[in-house]
């Protein structure tokens, strides 16, 4: 028996049509990926599965006393002190008679934070995204209800977190237990799902077998549903022109062909086209230096952190680099030394010449919040000029799904997935033979990251690219740059693929739970300056105190940054949100100066 059977299902948000006569049905033990264009209704549908919104009309059954647990794109966690007090609130184990089970619930929270990488006694008011996401995943699996939906469980997590997490879905998930996931994670769809369900124009279509085997599926279905399209259209305007022929074709015309020619109006009326796709196009601009980048002896520290050590490698004209590791390994980071964003503590980065580059970054920060979409495409301008051809800034926005009504819209009220078309567009208006893309895919739907993908495999310039989409990585870079614990990074011959097969047993090794507060000023030395008669008193006492308010600034930084990456960070207030800029300007620049003067004073000891 089905755990739960949607059927003739409406939704619509205001004029718009999400489910139109819908049908689903979840059957125990079924793993399946709910796919489908952004804005299509994949979360409201999950919502209404959760019984967390109504249906406009049509039925819902539910198994008698069906278990189901949702795990939102954005989870909210209860205000407690440690993350374990906050996720038994949220999963209500306290309310759990037995008290057995409830300890044994317990134990496996603790053991499931573990694996998630995070302390139990941490503190949920200072996690990040990622961090909230990997909580509420952790309860999710302690709790293993009968049907779980997760909600692009794979955002804000790294490869190895998303490894985790597909071993989990796949190897554990036992006892007849199923799951419907969003995500637009290819290689995850591949690895975990049974099924693919697709949400387009309103309608759910079932395709057996997992993301491949759809996408062969698909092709098939969409070639012939365009004949049946085509031959439809023909036979509707064959219809209209003997419907108007003249007064003698008229007089012998029969009432059941008008009747006929009726319905075929009310039929092609009622078509919904399938949602237009982003047009992208990449003006490769001049030609750069055969050398684009040559790095040498390049290394970087924050505090005790080593990002790099003693990097040594050339990027050439044409090359695909792709940037992959752990979060926190130091990819953007590396972006910024090699840009020249960033001060090296050692070694040099010399740039090629002729260069025009254009730089991708995670936190959106190329953004003006307070510009109009237009302004920020063609400011000063209603034209654009990609590749030699000039255009309206209108029709250039449409390329990138922005209806003319979006045009004038301040960038701050946009979606995380329309800031990141907003910056694509924004990038590809110029002419650029070297990209630099960190986290581009992020809130991309799948057909749109397809699209990318192939524009960039097609790009004759050079690129780097850092991301955790692994299908993505093997699809467009040809080498790869990866940490090895240290500082030290490696180049392998390929893509993620070739990287996985031949890393060292060590590397990327899981990083141990955050320490509790009290085991952390157990564990903390006291800074041990050994000064010597050259410094002052006072010197003296602040070269003691630096390396702990250098930690303090980083600690401040690097939640500050978590905090900025998270999807529904758009939604604050303009104000929060320029003051958030303002202050992570202003950190880079008292850690800048803060380890300057440590320099300094140690020279000096």
């Amino acid at each position: 028996m089905a755990l739960i059977t949607l059927s003739d299902a409406h939704l619509a948000y205001g004029d718009l049509p999400l489910l139109d006569e819908a049908a689903l049905s979840i059957e125990p033990g079924e793993r399946v990926g709910l796919i489908g264009r952004n804005g299509t209704g994949k979360s409201s549908l999950l919502s209404v599965l959760a019984g967390k919104q109504l249906l406009d009309d049509g039925q819902i059954q539910r198994q008698d006393g069906l278990i189901v647990h949702y795990v939102e794109q954005e989870p909210i966690l209860p205000e407690a002190p440690t993350f374990r007090e906050s996720l038994i609130a949220r999963g209500n184990i306290e309310s759990i008679a037995d008290e057995k089970e409830k300890w044994r619930l317990y134990a496996k929270l603790d053991e499931n934070l573990s694996r998630f990488e995070l302390n139990p006694d941490g503190d949920p008011k200072l996690a990040s995204g990622g961090e909230r996401k990997r909580a509420a995943l952790a309860l999710a699996f302690t709790l293993a209800p009968q049907l779980m939906l997760l909600d692009e469980p794979t955002n804000h997590l790294d490869m190895r977190a998303i490894s985790l997490l597909e071993n989990i879905c796949r190897d554990e998930l036992k006892n007849q237990r199923s799951l419907v996931v969003i995500t637009h994670d290819r290689a995850f769809l591949d690895n975990v799902a049974t099924r693919i369900v697709e949400l387009d124009r309103g309608t759910l279509r079932s395709y057996p077998g997992n993301f491949s085997a759809y996408e062969a599926r698909k092709e098939e279905e969409l070639a012939a549903e365009a004949l049946e399209r085509r031959r439809f259209d023909k036979f509707w305007a064959q219809e209209e022109v003997w419907i108007r022929k003249g007064i003698e074709a008229r007089r012998t015309r029969n009432e059941g062909r008008v009747r006929r020619l009726e319905a075929l109006r009310r039929e092609r009326a009622a078509r919904r086209e399938q949602m237009g796709s982003i047009r992208l196009a990449i003006d490769a601009g001049e030609k750069s230096g055969k050398i684009v980048a040559e790095v040498t002896g390049l290394s970087k520290s924050f505090g005790n952190h080593v990002v790099v050590k003693d990097l040594d490698f050339t990027l050439m004209r044409g090359d695909r680099l792709g940037l992959i590791g752990p979060n926190g390994a130091g990819k953007s980071t590396l972006i910024k030394l090699i840009l020249g964003k960033l001060k090296p503590d050692a070694g040099k980065v010399k740039l090629g010449t002729n260069l025009q580059i254009a730089y991708f970054d995670q936190l959106r920060e190329q953004l003006d919040l307070n510009k109009t979409v237009a302004e920020t495409i063609a400011p000063g301008s209603d034209w654009v000029e990609i590749g030699g051809e000039r255009k309206h800034v209108i029709a250039y926005l449409g390329d990138f799904l922005f209806p003319p009504r979006r045009a004038n819209v301040r960038v701050s009220s946009l979606s995380g997935g329309e800031r990141n078309r907003l910056l694509l567009a924004r990038l590809f208006a110029l002419p650029a033979n070297l990209l630099v893309l960190d986290e581009p895919t992020n809130d991309l739907d799948i057909d749109s990251l397809e699209l990318l993908e192939q524009t960039l495999a097609s790009y004759p310039g050079t690129i780097i690219l850092v991301s955790h989409d692994r299908r993505f990585l093997d699809n467009v870079v040809t080498e790869v740059l990866a940490p090895e614990g240290n500082g030290k990074w490696r180049e392998y011959v390929g893509g993620y693929a070739e990287w996985f097969a031949q890393r060292p047993a060590e590397a990327l090794p899981v990083k141990k739970a955050s320490p509790s507060k009290e085991e952390e000023k157990k564990a903390k030395p006291k800074a041990q300056v050994q000064q010597k008669i050259k410094l002052s008193w006072r010197e003296s006492r602040e070269l003691e105190a630096l390396p702990e308010k250098l930690e303090a600034l980083e600690k401040e930084q690097s939640d500050l940054i978590a905090r900025m990456s998270e999807g529904s960070y758009h939604t604050k207030p303009v104000d929060e949100i320029k003051a958030d800029k303002s202050r992570l300007d202003a950190l880079e620049n008292e850690i800048s100066a803060g380890y300057a003067r440590w320099e300094e004073l140690s020279a000096k000891a």
